[in-house]
Parts: C-alpha cells; structure tokens; sequence
C-alpha cells in the first residue's frame, strides 16, 4: 500500500461528501475519493437547464444550508455544484479530485485495498458512494437505427443548439424524457415523445408543493420494510418538474405544447420504429396517480382538521387534446419525420465490476440492510430506497449517512480496538 487510512469514501457527490463531513466529525481518518470534480455526475450527466425537482428547504446536507435565502425554490444544477464545493471548502474535507478508482479489493485481512491511477490505498472501510446512475440503460436495439440518425442517452443531452437539425424522439416519459422534451420544445424544435407508464403529481395542491405534504404525511419516512406493495422499490419517478419556478407536468401538457404522443417504443427496424398501440394507456396511468396522491392528501386534511385551500384545478393538468390518430400509431418513419436524433431517456444503472468483494446478488445488485453489507466494513449509500422512500433523494442521505458512519464507529473501528 502506498499509504493507509481508516475509511475511504468513492465518490463526492451529496452520499460521499455528507459521509466524510461526519466522519471528520467524529475524529476518523478518511479520504473521499472522486473520478472527476466534486459532484461530478451533476456536472456530466445533467443537461443544461436541469433544476432539482425537490424544493431548497430538502436539499441541504449536514451543518450547512443549501439556499437559506430561497427555501421554496428550485436550484439549478450548477447551484447543487457550487455548494458541493462550497461545503468541500468550508469544512476543509479531505476530497482528491481527479483520482479514479479502478478496484477494490477485500483482502484475507478482512480490509480492503482501494487501487488508484494515483496509487493504491489500505482501509479498514469502504463507503461506495458513486450512486446507482453510472451507466445509461440503453436497449440494445439502439444499435440498429441509421448511422446518419443520432443516438445519445439523457445523461449525454446537454441542449437542442449541439444536435443535428431536425425532429427529435425522446424515448421515455419520466422525469427525464418530460423535462428533456419540454427543453426541446421551447428551442423550437419538433419532438416525437413515445411514452410510458409513468405516475405524475401535481406540483402544488391545496396550496403547498407535493413534496411538503409528503414530508408532513411521513410519506418519505416509509421504509422498505413497511412497503405492501414491493414494486414500490422500482418504481419510476412521478412526472413532476423544478424548472421556471417549478410547475405541473402531464403528458397532456406536453401534448399542448406541441410535443407529438407516441405509445412505447417496442423495436427499431431501420429506418422505421415500432409503435405499442398504448397510448391512451399511460395517460390514463399518470392521471390516476395523481389523482391517487390528491385523495391521500385530502384525507390527511380533513383527518388532522387543516385549515387548507380547496381543492383546485392544476394549470398544468390541460384536457386531453386531439391526437390526430398518433394514439393508434404503430411506427414511424424516422426520414420521413425529418428526426435527426433519438434520445434514450430509459434509466440508468450501476456498474460495480471494479467491486471485487462477495456483496452482489446473481442480478448484480448490492445485498445490504440500509446501505450495511455481510463484508464487514464495505457499505452503500446513495441509492434509490436505501433504507426509506426518501433515500433516493438530498433529503434522506444525511440520515443513511449518520446511520452507517454509527456502524462504522462502532462496528469496524472501535471493535477494532477493543
């Protein structure tokens, strides 16, 4: 080893940095390693106009308010970035930018080695916090569009003005193809949206934004041990946006604003995409969500006897225009709708291959109780329901993070010494 610590942390994003700042805290030797600059996946894998879709109050990490000035708004990516590296500065944590991680070994010590371009490092523990988006889910048959038809993945898009003229496909109506699309339409350009069945909420209802009912309801708090229903854990995110002040987004909405409604994207033949006849199916899917998360709203109103606004119509929420028979679409010529591009807004996942410790299932995905594996000293945080709904987002890390380094203090370091 080139030299040792007590804990190296993988990766500075809002997981890592959160990590390290308990840890220095607590008096624990640690490095926070990060393949790039400080938040780097915000940097790379955001596209330029993207805000947080959760309001300022919930985005804070510990000792340290993001935005105490504007708490109901929406930052902006290079806001959350230049408060990652405000918060590196004001508590002086010991980040290395620039030094990629290319394994970690558990070794027969029962430690581990972290190998480095810059050199290798011994650790008793490992926090991996590089996430779960590192690698984008394209399908494979992206492979068999034209060559002269751009294909790029959601973490690849920056803004309309770097693609080729013409149409765009956005594949996926999450909350990435939605915003993505809504980006696109306002640079002028055309945009084929095939959706998806996605659930949508109202940005405000009953004069609060979604995510402050939720955070009063318990909502974020449910755990994954609470779940009745487990596909819960790999549900998409709700259509819902932080952009302009924030605001309401339906497929309906984009539809009114000029985006052309495809089903699902099922094949790609060519010149030619195949069409899901399934349309009308993931309106009528996202419509019921929202009205699903409304009615549990309301009843948390009226069983706590709040004094709340009434009920109202969402700007956001139009009527459903007239498809013009796309709903009944089953392919489209991509030369003869001019698209120059296609971008995949279909998920992302993580690439753990330079993980080399027994901790993942036969999917490849991390066994862990709340971010705590059976490799003594190796942990995950950082992750979609973690340990909570909440999880996934700013708001539960510094609480995934105070649990792990507690298991860390009292599970590696001070067993150790005992």
């Amino acid at each position: 080893m080139d030299r040792t610590v007590e804990v190296a942390v993988i990766g500075a994003g809002q997981g890592g940095l959160a990590v390290s700042w308990l840890l220095q805290e607590a008096e624990v030797h640690h490095v926070v390693l990060e393949r790039g600059a400080v938040g780097e996946s915000w940097r790379s894998q955001r596209w330029d106009s993207f805000c947080l879709n959760t309001p300022n109050w919930c985005n804070s990490l510990p000792g340290l308010e993001f935005d105490p000035e504007d708490l109901d708004g929406f930052g902006h990516r290079d806001a959350l970035v230049s408060y990652f590296e405000r918060y590196v500065r004001r508590f002086d944590l010991p980040v290395e930018p620039h030094t990629p991680v290319r394994a970690v070994e558990n070794l027969p010590t029962g430690a581990y080695e972290v190998r480095t371009d810059h050199g290798s490092i011994g650790a008793r523990a490992i926090v991996l916090a590089t996430g779960s988006m590192s690698r984008p889910r394209v399908p494979d048959m992206a492979g068999r569009l034209p060559s002269d038809i751009l294909s790029i993945s959601a973490g690849e898009f920056r803004n309309a003005d770097v693609l080729p003229v013409g149409a765009v496909v956005v594949v996926g109506s999450g909350q990435s193809g939605s915003q993505i699309a809504e980006d696109l339409l306002a640079a002028g350009r055309r945009v084929f949206l095939c959706a998806s069945r996605v659930g949508r909420v109202p940005r405000v209802y009953r004069g609060r934004d979604i995510v402050a009912w939720w955070h009063d309801m318990g909502f974020l708090d449910v755990g994954v041990e609470e779940l009745e229903d487990p596909s819960a854990l790999s549900a998409t995110q709700p259509q819902v946006s932080g952009t302009n002040g924030g605001h309401t987004v339906s497929l309906q909405s984009l539809a009114r604003d000029g985006a052309t409604l495809l089903g699902r994207l099922s094949d790609v033949r060519g010149n030619r995409i195949a069409l899901a006849g399934d349309l009308l199916g993931a309106i009528a899917f996202g419509d019921e969500k929202s009205r699903s998360f409304k009615a549990a709203i309301d009843k948390w109103i009226d069983s706590r006897g709040i004094d709340a606004e009434p009920p109202s119509a969402d700007a956001g929420e139009p009527s459903l225009p007239d498809l013009d028979g796309s709903d009944q679409r089953r392919e489209l010529d991509l030369r003869g709708a001019g698209v120059g591009c296609i971008i995949w807004c279909t998920g992302f996942d993580a690439d753990w291959s330079w993980v080399h410790a027994d901790v993942f299932d036969q999917n490849g995905r991390p066994r862990h109780q709340g971010g705590i594996t059976e490799s003594r000293g190796l942990y995950f945080i950082g992750h979609p329901w973690l340990s909570k709904r909440s999880s996934g987002i700013l708001l539960g890390v510094k609480h995934d993070a105070a649990r792990i380094v507690e298991h860390i203090r009292r599970g590696v370091i001070d067993a150790e010494a005992n």
